[in-house]
């Protein structure tokens, strides 16, 4: 039997990209979720138990006989680093070699945008495992730049002039392909961007020239952007994670530009203008 790779978050963006790419090379791939039912049928692929990254048990039944586990980060939650680590015990326990990790541009202790935090503690618990690991530090998602942009054609936020590297799924996929497939890549760090970073105004110039309607960056002060999202009723916590993203950018944490894209996927990264000319549904809510 070919070793197998685990791809968790497989009914998700990533690794629903991730998995079907996997296949396609002819790799046996197993994907895994908290709803099996959910997950892609993929020709080539195999549907795991049903495991969430908090459920030790369930994971480690999960990832019985896998030898590199693609591990996702979970979704945003205040629990979210002590579920990464329970995952992390539990494919140790099943006898995982390998685990690729999804982490985040400029993942600090002190990260300016608090999400980031989470995967930098998440990474040391792995450095501190028996796992060969690989980290990829995503920027943000060149469709969350669209989604940036209300209904009313503003994108309002704390971000000043900074500027982002966003990065297409596409590419974070292709990428992550690259080392799941590959050799070298053990206890590597590599930042997944795009090939520029541009300011809220640079993609808002954009957005206005696809949707064919104004569209404009409004600064905001901290004050104000936590005003203007009360109305969601979100935790505090999440309402801090939606007002430091913004804050990272204007703080330079989010500019860094690398070349991983290309020297991984093997071409090179969308630019935020490539990614609405290919995916005009990401503005869609703003065509007048």
């Amino acid at each position: 039997m070919p070793p197998v790779i685990a791809v968790t978050g497989a009914s998700g963006r990533i690794g629903g990209r991730v998995a079907a790419r996997l296949a396609e090379q002819g790799q046996a791939v197993r994907l895994l979720g908290r709803n099996p039912a959910r997950l892609p049928r993929i020709a080539g692929g195999s549907i795991g138990p049903a495991a969430s990254y908090g459920n030790g048990e369930a994971m480690r039944a999960a990832c019985d006989g896998v030898k590199t586990l693609f591990l996702v980060s979970a979704q945003e939650s205040q629990g979210r680093v002590r579920e990464h680590m329970t995952a992390v015990d539990a494919a140790v326990a099943a006898g995982v070699e390998r685990l690729v990790y999804v982490s985040f541009l400029g993942a600090s202790p002190d990260a300016t945008f608090t999400f980031a935090r989470d995967h930098w503690h998440t990474e040391e618990y792995i450095r501190a495992s028996s796992l060969r690991y690989t980290f990829l530090r995503d920027s943000f998602y060149l469709d969350a730049l669209a989604r940036m942009a209300g209904a009313d054609g503003v994108i309002r936020g704390p971000a000043g002039a900074g500027r982002v590297s966003a990065v297409a799924h596409d590419d974070i996929a292709d990428s992550a392909v690259g080392v799941l497939l590959g050799e070298g890549h053990d206890s590597a760090t590599y930042d997944i961007t795009g090939p520029t970073a541009i300011t809220l105004t640079e993609a808002a110039d954009e957005l206005t020239r696809f949707a064919g309607r104004p569209v404009v960056y409004q600064p905001e002060s901290e004050d104000e952007a936590y005003a203007s999202r009360s109305i969601f009723g979100a935790e505090s916590w999440e309402v801090a994670g939606w007002v430091t993203s913004y804050e990272a950018i204007a703080s330079g944490e989010l500019a860094a530009v690398s070349d991983s894209v290309p020297k991984l996927a093997g071409h090179p990264a969308q630019t935020f203008t490539d990614f609405l000319r290919a995916n005009p549904e990401s503005y869609a809510h703003l065509r007048p």
